[in-house]
């Protein structure tokens, strides 16, 4: 009878592909993947335009027509960040009692191997996965992203930079010191209204509100936004009714009417825990963002390995690559899982970001 080999590469791939990554609310409303993100190899093509508001114009009969420009894009080519979490199976590993388990599982040591890979295959997803979130966000905030390689857990290697502008972007919205959200003269209504308009004058929509905690809290004492949402104001402004959606960590609001601009209004709490064991937030505690589902989208290279048992190297286009490394010597096996994603933007600045709405 044949014996399934667990650390084959195909049955790991298998094995992997059942693995249902955890959600994130901006790399999943943001920045979906789409079959044509994911490149068979190890650079990417990242390419964003300019929307177009300009109009045709009058022609004389005589002449016919008038031909159009055609609008440029700018185009750049990026090797993706690599991301590779592995994790060791010892023999002890394979024998003592796992998180959770009944102490005599009756199980045999082959069905405890899988019964791990798997386990750990799903724990690097959740880092990998909460990694992408965070490339999402930043690329959101900064329209860039900066990324620290490391040589090992503690060794700090290169460090890695992209943008989406030339010379400066144009996603920033800035809120003066004296006129903060929660402060007497601040403008919450005409402050959004503005960063609404300066997307519509992108050609790009704008359709959700994103608070971070500190914000939303602000937002909901605004005495201006408790007036307008009575039923007796005169004014139809929307409604808030706050649930929380599947996303830890974020809440749906409700909706707010900003002279026409209808947004969805967010409320993100989520946080990670960064190099230093600290607790931090995903998006800033004081920020607020205008931008619309689809604004970007996350986009990946392939990976090239030697597989074991074999001398040969391997392309994989894929957006999760598992490998298996024996050390014989000190009866180890190692299990890897490689990823290279990039977050880009799909047009030029498609999100406006206030970096401090409240004091």
């Amino acid at each position: 009878m044949a014996v399934l080999n667990f650390y084959d590469i195909y049955t790991m791939l298998a094995v992997t592909e059942e693995i249902v990554p955890p959600v994130g609310f901006f790399k999943d409303r943001y920045f979906p993947t789409a079959a044509e993100d994911i490149f068979n190899s190890d650079k990417v093509l990242t390419e964003y335009r300019k929307g177009d508001r300009k109009m045709a114009a009058f022609v004389s009969p005589r002449v016919g027509d008038i031909p159009m420009d055609r609008e440029g894009y700018a185009i750049h080519e990026y090797v993706p960040p690599y991301i590779a979490p592995s994790r060791l199976i010892t023999l002890d590993d394979l024998k003592k009692r796992g998180f959770g388990e009944a102490l005599y599982p009756g199980e045999t040591q082959a069905q405890r191997a899988l019964k791990l890979q798997r386990r750990d295959f799903t724990e690097m997803e959740d880092r990998i996965s909460r990694r992408e979130e965070w490339m999402c966000v930043q690329t959101m905030l900064n329209n860039a992203c900066t990324m620290q390689e490391y040589i090992d857990d503690k060794t700090v290697g290169e460090t890695l930079y992209v943008k989406f502008f030339d010379s400066t972007s144009d996603h920033n919205y800035t809120i003066g010191s004296g006129y903060r959200w929660d402060g007497l003269n601040g403008n919450f209504f005409g402050d959004v209204k503005a960063m609404c308009r300066q997307l519509a004058k992108r050609g790009l929509p704008a359709v959700d509100l994103i608070l971070g905690s500190d914000t939303a809290d602000a937002v909901m004492k605004i005495q201006e936004v408790r007036d307008l949402l009575k039923k007796d104001s005169g004014i139809i402004v929307g409604e808030i009714d706050p649930r929380l959606t599947k996303y830890d960590g974020t809440a749906f609001l409700g909706t707010l009417n900003f002279r026409g601009h209808n947004l969805n209004v967010y409320e993100v709490a989520e946080s990670y825990v960064d190099g230093s064991n600290q607790d931090t937030p995903f998006f800033p505690a004081k920020g607020a963002m205008v931008t619309a589902p689809g604004c970007g989208h996350l986009m990946y290279g392939s990976i090239t390995q030697i597989n074991y048992g074999s001398t040969d190297y391997e392309t994989y286009a894929r957006k999760r690559v598992p490998k298996l490394v024996i050390d014989q010597d000190k009866d180890i096996r190692k299990v890897r899982y490689a990823s290279r994603p990039l977050a880009a933007p799909r047009n030029y600045c498609p999100w406006m970001y206030a970096a401090n709405a409240v004091s």
